[in-house]
């Protein structure tokens, strides 16, 4: 990705910095195959398409995500027979495309996470993902005006 002109916080937007399309899996996919996804795509999350949950989303399927923090915490337990459904996060954290850097960075920080899933604003469909390491390039850029 090329640096946008002129950057500051402010004006680079999540969809400058983003990368496009999730890497995602059904939640019956074990530990094993989401670590292929992961290995193969130089990813640190996916997608799980399709969870249930409870009565407070009316039956509804929803994303979640398997990052590579709860990859680890499957490897230092033995329980790599498990799913992805099974250790997926709840629903996802997500920021618009056209949210700021600074605004990314605030939900990450709130959140407590590394990754957020960029979701189209009409239809919450996920569009892309947007990492720590995304952000710190994004302040780089910001630091060579």
């Amino acid at each position: 990705m090329a640096p946008p002109s002129s950057p500051t916080s402010r004006t680079i937007a999540v969809s400058d910095l983003m990368h496009s399309g999730v890497i995602s899996c059904p939640p019956e996919t074990p530990f094993r195959e989401v670590a292929s996804l992961m290995a193969e795509n130089t990813a640190h999350c996916v997608v799980v398409d399709g969870l249930a949950r409870g009565p407070h989303h009316s039956g509804h399927l929803v994303w979640g995500t398997v990052s590579d923090v709860e990859l680890m915490r499957a490897v230092a337990s033995g329980r790599l027979d498990g799913a992805a459904g099974e250790a997926a996060t709840g629903e996802l954290v997500t920021v618009s495309p056209d949210e700021s850097m600074e605004r990314a960075a605030q939900i990450m920080g709130e959140q407590d996470c590394s990754h957020l899933i960029v979701v189209a604003p009409d239809s919450g469909k996920p569009l892309g993902v947007i990492s720590s390491l995304d952000i710190a390039r994004g302040v780089a850029w910001g630091s060579r005006k």
